[in-house]
């Protein structure tokens, strides 16, 4: 492929990035009417030309399986270090890992309803993939249902132009949860879309459907006669009724079969003739599984046809959705993001699985704008009545890259708009319907601000510039920090440079820039460092949306207590996390106290967190301390005996910190440190050095625990006000 799959496929990005919105757009377009027959579907809403939340009364930008798995699961591939031989037990791990239980990115439907709950199931009990998907183990009905599909797309875009790579490594995936026809009807889309980076023609992607699935399967019949029946047939509506004759739910039983599904994604493909809003019209507008079928058909050709294909139609699909989704999970950090961000994740796990370099956009900038028509996440949040605000991703007007987001605003003399994007979950995503958002915030008091921009050379005049916050507040409604302002001449550059302060324990939610008349060019916006941040209740409020900073993996965790943290995990290990994968070398405080353990239970603290099952931690038992490194299995670091009451405040300290080394390593060995009532009680060098970053959390295991005075606070940062 040359010297980089840029090089190899110039537009490869743009293509990711399309192939990524297409999937965002379907499924967003068909969440509001998921499950509907056609015929309620013509009756209620007609045939579906364009977003239709509004009509329902409903959220557009929403948590949905759909998304949540498809680009949670295909993080196996970092967190097992980008190898080709990655497993299905590997990614039946990353499930694990990144799963909480009842609560994220899946239908918990129970067993033998939902078929990814089965297989959660059986991978929690030990039963490792392939046979936690197995029709052996599952049943051919509980096997075969629609989810091997819907989690699909990533994989393919990791291989543009090399179906047979996406297609091996669909099926690793799609096994996991599936098997059968499942596998087909994943192996299938999986071959189109990694073909469609090469391909224009829709006939020979379905040839390279029918090529990589067996001839013998269903799926394979189905696209088979499906094409021979477009031949005569041109219209769309008598090809949905013979897909319901010879293909539809009542030969294929279940909660929602993948046969009848992937039959609508052909049909869409088929009779769409090429063009994005007519193919989503179709798929969408013949109902059943219509998020899925239309998230999946619309990642296809997003890949296939580009950002233009998406553009050039009369529906206005990019601006209601600003780039922005939800990303649910035990990685609370990742949840608040956006198209672009995930974009540059896919593309860069598919450099390093090229053995190329990672790409860094204006040196790692979060918000970059990098990608035509990009935004961001970032929205209007306030015009005076008679402004005029746009936001406009425009090429150039960049110092380190080759695109900015310019802000213009018309307004009045002395007025002001404010433009943000979220950091948390927004005012408006706090009660999500359905799937839940649960999310840790990205940004955090003590952190390291930047922002690069220009005034743009067109200005007439002076324009005034600041940067704010919005927290949730005392009574958990929204209240704004402002920060640095300056006033800048027409072509005039600044970076504005802003220490986060305290906010009294009350989580950010949102970050963005206030400007006055005129029109500013945002090349770039970022944050760095560690955090120096205390946890718990707001001093002074009744806030409760603190809580939903936490990753919440526990089976209680009671509001009603005097303490902030009140833990209890009936069977198995809990966790409640919080903090991002920035977070490298800090400290994490805490005063315990242990309540109730059974014999093997324990509590603790743990730090450079990556989920349910990846993080170093401080455990207590009964009679012992250890320190532990989880990952896929628990490996003791250090032990030594301890002694305690119930009930009795406990210190903890653990510190962790990359350790110097005289080669430059991507990632050198990690120190850590641990303290028990202020006394260091370990000192340990980790050379195996795969935990590099991470969040923190609070661990309970078969027990009840209690914890106060938590605090996060970098390695070089001042000690003060941490009880220890």
């Amino acid at each position: 492929m040359g010297d980089s799959l840029t090089s190899f496929l110039p537009d490869y990005i743009e293509r990711v990035y399309a192939g990524v919105l297409g999937k965002m757009i379907g499924v967003y377009l068909g969440r509001p009417f998921e499950g509907w027959e056609y015929e309620r579907i013509m009756a209620e809403l007609g045939e579906i030309d364009g977003y239709v939340h509004e009509k329902r009364g409903l959220p557009l930008v929403v948590t949905d399986d759909d998304i949540s798995g498809t680009f949670t699961f295909v993080r196996a591939l970092e967190d097992y270090e980008y190898t080709p031989d990655l497993t299905p037990a590997q990614i039946g791990q990353t499930w694990l890992n990144y799963l909480v239980e009842g609560k994220t990115i899946l239908s918990w439907a129970g067993l033998g309803c939902s078929t990814e709950h089965t297989a959660y199931l059986r991978l929690k009990k030990g039963i490792w993939a392939p046979a936690s998907g197995s029709i052996e183990m599952n049943g051919p009905i509980v096997a075969q249902q629609i989810g091997s599909q819907i989690f699909i797309d990533s994989w393919a875009m990791l291989f543009p132009g090399d179906p047979q790579r996406a297609v091996d490594f669909a099926a690793r995936a799609a096994s996991v949860s599936h098997d059968g026809e499942a596998i087909y009807g994943a192996q299938s889309l999986a071959a189109m879309q990694a073909q469609a980076f090469v391909e224009t023609d829709r006939f020979r992607l379905l040839d390279a459907a029918l090529h990589f699935t067996p001839a013998t399967s269903d799926i394979h019949a189905m696209i088979r006669d499906l094409r021979a029946y477009h031949a005569t047939e041109p219209d769309w509506r008598k090809a949905r009724e013979f897909i319901v004759q010879e293909y539809g739910y009542k030969k294929y039983p279940g909660g929602c079969h993948i046969i009848p599904n992937h039959a609508l994604i052909i049909l869409g493909l088929l009779y769409g003739d090429d063009d994005f809003q007519k193919s989503l019209k179709i798929v969408n507008t013949c109902g059943w599984d219509t998020d899925c079928n239309s998230g999946n058909l619309g990642c296809l050709l997003g890949i296939k046809n580009g950002l233009d294909g998406i553009d050039r139609s009369p529906v206005a699909w990019r601006e209601p959705i600003a780039d922005r989704l939800y990303l649910p999970s035990a990685d609370g950090g990742r949840a608040i993001t956006d198209a672009v961000s995930e974009t540059y994740y896919l593309v860069n796990t598919a450099q390093r699985m090229a053995g190329e370099t990672s790409l860094a956009p204006k040196g790692g900038a979060r918000f970059h704008f990098e990608l035509p028509g990009s935004v961001q996440g970032f929205e209007i949040e306030h015009a005076p009545p008679d402004a005029q605000v746009t936001l406009e991703n425009r090429a150039g007007r960049s110092r380190s890259g080759q695109r900015s987001l310019c802000i213009s605003a018309v307004t009045q003399p002395g007025a002001t708009v404010r433009v943000a994007t979220p950091t948390f979950i927004p005012p408006d995503a706090i009660t999500m319907r359905g799937y839940g958002l649960m999310a840790s915030p990205t940004l955090y008091a003590g952190q390291l601000v930047e922002a690069n921009l220009q005034a743009d050379s067109a200005n007439t005049q002076p324009v005034a510039v600041q940067l704010y916050l919005n927290i949730y507040g005392p009574t958990d409604q929204p209240q704004r920090l402002e920060g640095p302002a300056v006033h800048l001449q027409a072509g005039e550059w600044c970076t504005l440079r802003w220490r986060v302060p305290p906010t009294d324990r009350l989580p950010i939610f949102a970050i963005g820039l206030q400007l006055g008349a005129g029109a500013i060019n945002l090349d770039s916006l970022t944050w760095s460092g560690e955090p120096e941040v205390e946890f718990g209740q707001p001093m002074s409020t009744k806030s409760l949306l603190w809580r939903k900073g936490w990753v919440n993996g526990v089976d209680h965790w009671e509001w009603w207590s005097g303490e902030p943290f009140r833990l209890v995990k009936n069977e198995g290990r809990g966790l409640v996390i919080t903090g991002t994968r920035t977070w490298k070398n800090y400290h994490f405080d805490a005063v315990l106290r242990i309540a109730y353990l059974v014999e093997t239970g324990v509590g603790g603290i743990a730090v450079r967190v990556q989920g349910m099952q990846r993080y170093y931690a401080l455990e207590i038992g009964q009679k012992t301390i250890r320190l532990v490194k989880m990952l896929d299995g628990a490996r003791t670091l250090a032990e030594a005996p301890i002694c305690y009451e119930l009930w009795e405040e406990i210190g903890l300290r653990l510190e962790v910190k990359d350790a110097p080394t005289k080669e430059r390593l991507e990632s050198p060995p990690v120190r850590l440190r641990a303290w028990v009532n202020a006394q260091l009680l370990f000192d340990v060098l980790d050379v195996d050095h795969t935990l590099t970053s991470g969040g923190v959390a609070l661990l309970v295991e078969e027990g009840h625990i209690l914890a106060d005075h938590v605090s996060v606070r970098g390695v070089n940062s001042p000690q003060r006000g941490v009880a220890l």
